[in-house]
Protein backbone atom coordinates (compact mmCIF):
# COMPACT_ATOMS: atom_id res chain seq x y z
CA UNK A 1 0.00 0.00 0.00
CA UNK A 2 2.78 2.59 0.92
CA UNK A 3 4.72 1.18 -1.92
CA UNK A 4 0.93 2.25 -4.37
CA UNK A 5 0.91 5.72 -1.98
CA UNK A 6 4.65 6.56 -3.00
CA UNK A 7 4.69 6.13 -6.62
CA UNK A 8 1.20 8.52 -7.04
CA UNK A 9 2.99 10.41 -5.39
CA UNK A 10 6.22 10.40 -7.63
CA UNK A 11 3.58 10.44 -10.44
CA UNK A 12 2.34 13.78 -9.64
CA UNK A 13 5.31 15.51 -9.01
CA UNK A 14 6.29 13.93 -12.58
CA UNK A 15 2.95 15.53 -14.19
CA UNK A 16 3.50 19.14 -12.14
CA UNK A 17 7.47 18.68 -13.38
CA UNK A 18 6.26 18.43 -17.07
CA UNK A 19 3.15 21.10 -16.82
CA UNK A 20 5.56 23.48 -15.61
CA UNK A 21 8.37 23.02 -18.35
CA UNK A 22 5.14 23.22 -20.99
CA UNK A 23 4.11 26.35 -19.31
CA UNK A 24 7.64 27.67 -19.33
CA UNK A 25 8.14 27.00 -23.16
CA UNK A 26 4.94 28.59 -23.95
CA UNK A 27 6.42 31.72 -21.83
CA UNK A 28 9.68 31.32 -23.90
CA UNK A 29 8.63 32.30 -27.14
CA UNK A 30 5.97 35.14 -25.81
CA UNK A 31 8.91 36.80 -24.25
CA UNK A 32 11.11 36.17 -27.65
CA UNK A 33 8.21 37.71 -29.94
CA UNK A 34 8.13 41.21 -27.10
CA UNK A 35 11.37 41.87 -27.38
CA UNK A 36 11.24 41.15 -31.31
CA UNK A 37 8.31 43.81 -31.20
CA UNK A 38 10.15 46.07 -29.27
CA UNK A 39 13.22 46.11 -31.22
CA UNK A 40 11.58 46.52 -34.36
CA UNK A 41 9.72 49.81 -33.19
CA UNK A 42 12.65 50.95 -32.03
CA UNK A 43 14.54 50.38 -35.42
CA UNK A 44 11.11 52.08 -37.05
CA UNK A 45 11.52 55.29 -34.92
CA UNK A 46 14.66 55.80 -35.79
CA UNK A 47 14.15 54.43 -39.37
CA UNK A 48 11.88 57.27 -39.53
CA UNK A 49 13.98 59.84 -37.68
CA UNK A 50 17.00 59.18 -39.88
CA UNK A 51 14.12 60.08 -43.15
CA UNK A 52 12.82 63.27 -41.62
CA UNK A 53 16.56 64.46 -41.07
CA UNK A 54 17.48 63.02 -44.66
CA UNK A 55 14.27 64.83 -46.48
CA UNK A 56 15.21 68.22 -44.48
CA UNK A 57 18.44 67.68 -45.63
CA UNK A 58 17.73 67.86 -49.09
CA UNK A 59 14.95 70.68 -49.01
CA UNK A 60 18.01 72.72 -47.26
CA UNK A 61 20.56 71.81 -50.56
CA UNK A 62 17.76 72.25 -52.89
CA UNK A 63 17.12 76.00 -51.42
CA UNK A 64 21.08 76.95 -51.49
CA UNK A 65 21.24 75.61 -54.95
CA UNK A 66 18.12 77.95 -55.72
CA UNK A 67 19.69 80.59 -54.47
CA UNK A 68 23.54 80.47 -55.77
CA UNK A 69 21.22 80.10 -59.45
CA UNK A 70 19.00 82.71 -58.76
CA UNK A 71 21.47 85.27 -57.34
CA UNK A 72 24.60 84.14 -59.09
CA UNK A 73 25.35 87.61 -60.53
CA UNK A 74 24.60 89.58 -57.51
CA UNK A 75 28.76 90.65 -56.35
CA UNK A 76 29.04 91.28 -60.18
CA UNK A 77 25.83 93.20 -60.43
CA UNK A 78 26.72 94.97 -57.10
CA UNK A 79 30.43 95.96 -58.32
CA UNK A 80 28.74 97.96 -61.26
CA UNK A 81 26.21 100.23 -59.33
CA UNK A 82 29.11 102.65 -58.62
CA UNK A 83 29.35 103.15 -62.32
CA UNK A 84 26.12 104.14 -62.38
CA UNK A 85 26.59 106.54 -59.84
CA UNK A 86 28.75 108.28 -61.79
CA UNK A 87 26.77 108.45 -64.67
CA UNK A 88 24.09 109.81 -62.57
CA UNK A 89 26.49 112.61 -61.24
CA UNK A 90 27.74 113.29 -64.41
CA UNK A 91 24.44 114.09 -66.13
CA UNK A 92 23.32 115.86 -62.63
CA UNK A 93 26.13 118.23 -62.20
CA UNK A 94 26.17 118.72 -66.75
CA UNK A 95 23.03 120.73 -66.22
CA UNK A 96 20.51 122.31 -68.92
CA UNK A 97 22.43 125.00 -69.81
CA UNK A 98 25.53 123.84 -71.75
CA UNK A 99 27.69 126.31 -73.70
CA UNK A 100 27.94 124.25 -77.27
CA UNK A 101 26.40 121.47 -79.09
CA UNK A 102 29.27 118.89 -78.57
CA UNK A 103 28.35 119.07 -74.88
CA UNK A 104 25.02 118.42 -75.01
CA UNK A 105 25.57 115.37 -77.69
CA UNK A 106 27.96 114.31 -75.44
CA UNK A 107 25.37 114.45 -72.15
CA UNK A 108 22.82 112.97 -74.38
CA UNK A 109 25.02 109.89 -75.04
CA UNK A 110 25.85 109.64 -71.53
CA UNK A 111 21.91 109.80 -70.67
CA UNK A 112 21.10 106.72 -73.59
CA UNK A 113 23.68 105.13 -72.01
CA UNK A 114 22.61 105.33 -68.48
CA UNK A 115 19.57 104.17 -69.90
CA UNK A 116 20.39 101.25 -71.35
CA UNK A 117 22.11 100.38 -68.96
CA UNK A 118 19.28 100.39 -66.49
CA UNK A 119 17.46 98.43 -68.97
CA UNK A 120 19.78 95.56 -68.81
CA UNK A 121 19.86 95.41 -65.62
CA UNK A 122 16.27 95.13 -64.84
CA UNK A 123 16.08 92.30 -67.48
CA UNK A 124 18.32 90.66 -65.31
CA UNK A 125 15.85 91.54 -61.96
CA UNK A 126 17.75 94.50 -61.21
CA UNK A 127 15.10 97.08 -59.97
CA UNK A 128 15.47 100.66 -58.28
CA UNK A 129 14.00 101.48 -55.06
CA UNK A 130 11.22 104.49 -55.34
CA UNK A 131 11.98 106.86 -52.22
CA UNK A 132 10.84 110.51 -52.67
CA UNK A 133 7.26 110.81 -51.37
CA UNK A 134 7.63 107.44 -49.88
CA UNK A 135 7.08 106.31 -46.01
CA UNK A 136 10.57 105.75 -44.65
CA UNK A 137 10.99 102.42 -43.77
CA UNK A 138 14.24 101.76 -41.92
CA UNK A 139 14.40 97.59 -43.37
CA UNK A 140 14.75 99.54 -46.81
CA UNK A 141 16.18 102.90 -46.64
CA UNK A 142 19.27 104.35 -45.08
CA UNK A 143 18.14 108.00 -43.52
CA UNK A 144 21.41 109.88 -42.99
CA UNK A 145 20.00 113.39 -42.13
CA UNK A 146 16.32 114.89 -41.40
CA UNK A 147 14.73 118.30 -42.35
CA UNK A 148 12.38 119.90 -40.57
CA UNK A 149 9.21 121.13 -42.41
CA UNK A 150 6.08 122.59 -41.87
CA UNK A 151 4.23 121.12 -44.75
CA UNK A 152 4.97 117.14 -44.72
CA UNK A 153 4.32 114.78 -41.63
CA UNK A 154 6.73 113.07 -40.38
CA UNK A 155 9.18 109.80 -41.67
CA UNK A 156 7.96 111.06 -45.29
CA UNK A 157 11.42 110.98 -47.38
CA UNK A 158 12.03 114.16 -49.05
CA UNK A 159 15.37 113.91 -50.34
CA UNK A 160 17.27 111.18 -51.95
CA UNK A 161 21.13 111.52 -51.70
CA UNK A 162 21.89 108.18 -53.68
CA UNK A 163 19.79 105.64 -55.44
CA UNK A 164 19.42 101.77 -53.88
CA UNK A 165 18.00 99.02 -55.88
CA UNK A 166 16.32 95.82 -55.05
CA UNK A 167 17.81 92.04 -56.87
CA UNK A 168 15.31 90.01 -57.27
CA UNK A 169 13.12 91.24 -54.29
CA UNK A 170 16.51 90.97 -52.61
CA UNK A 171 17.82 94.00 -50.67
CA UNK A 172 20.77 94.91 -53.18
CA UNK A 173 22.02 98.36 -52.03
CA UNK A 174 19.81 100.60 -49.20
CA UNK A 175 18.98 104.36 -50.45
CA UNK A 176 20.73 106.46 -48.78
CA UNK A 177 17.58 109.63 -48.23
CA UNK A 178 16.90 112.42 -45.83
CA UNK A 179 13.42 112.70 -44.43
CA UNK A 180 10.82 115.19 -43.08
CA UNK A 181 10.51 116.13 -39.15
CA UNK A 182 7.22 117.98 -38.14
CA UNK A 183 8.82 121.35 -37.31
CA UNK A 184 7.51 122.27 -33.65
CA UNK A 185 5.34 125.71 -33.35
CA UNK A 186 7.64 128.54 -31.62
CA UNK A 187 6.85 129.55 -27.69
CA UNK A 188 4.69 132.61 -29.63
CA UNK A 189 2.40 129.85 -31.47
CA UNK A 190 4.16 130.07 -34.77
CA UNK A 191 6.61 128.07 -36.84
CA UNK A 192 10.06 126.77 -35.76
CA UNK A 193 12.73 129.39 -36.68
CA UNK A 194 14.15 127.46 -39.44
CA UNK A 195 12.12 125.53 -41.12
CA UNK A 196 13.18 124.05 -43.29
CA UNK A 197 16.84 123.23 -41.88
CA UNK A 198 19.03 119.88 -42.14
CA UNK A 199 19.73 118.03 -39.36
CA UNK A 200 22.53 115.06 -39.86
CA UNK A 201 20.53 112.99 -37.22
CA UNK A 202 21.64 109.15 -38.37
CA UNK A 203 18.80 106.55 -38.12
CA UNK A 204 20.30 103.46 -36.49
CA UNK A 205 21.15 101.62 -39.78
CA UNK A 206 24.43 101.16 -40.68
CA UNK A 207 25.72 99.77 -44.27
Amino acid sequence: MDEIKKDTSTENKETEEISYEGSAIEDKPRDVVENLQNELSQQKEKYLRLYAEFENYKRMIQKEREELVNYANEKLIKDLLPIIDNFELAIKHAGSDLNSDWLESMKKGVENTLKEFLRILEKYGVKQIETVGQVFNPEVHHAVSTVETEDIEDNIIVEELRKGYLYKNKLLREPLVAVSKKAKPSEEGGSSSHPSGVQNDRIEKED
